[in-house]
């Protein structure tokens, strides 16, 4: 699930970039003399500019709603893997308790003894 959001948020956001440098600005910017020669003139002055506006708006909505529910899936992810590695944690410890046979008393006299 993660990685097919990603996807589509790194294909929204090339669109949009897109889409963002088509659009004209102060300085006519590339929308002059390619919006019109790659759509065949169809999207001529305020249209073009109302439709590739109104356009990058719903890329813009779709990019933040992709965003949110990758940090929601991310988010998950991570919690159930903290959880699993903690369970993983406990039951190794369990399986190792070390016996107790002898304290630590007996250990320093028994050492003294044999040097």
């Amino acid at each position: 699930m993660f990685s097919i959001l990603l996807v589509l948020l790194i294909i929204v956001s090339v669109f949009m970039t897109g889409l963002i440098l088509l659009q004209k600005s102060e300085g006519s910017g590339m929308s002059g003399s390619s919006a019109a020669s790659m759509l065949g003139g169809m999207l001529t002055g305020a249209a073009a500019g109302n439709f590739l506006t109104r356009l990058t708006a719903w890329l813009a909505a779709i990019f933040f709603v992709l965003c949110a529910a990758l940090a929601l899936v991310s988010s998950k992810m991570n919690t159930v893997a903290q959880q699993s590695d903690l369970r993983n944690e406990i039951v190794t410890q369990e399986s190792t308790t070390v016996p107790v046979s002898e304290t630590p008393a007996e250990t320093t006299t028994t050492d003294t003894a044999n040097k």
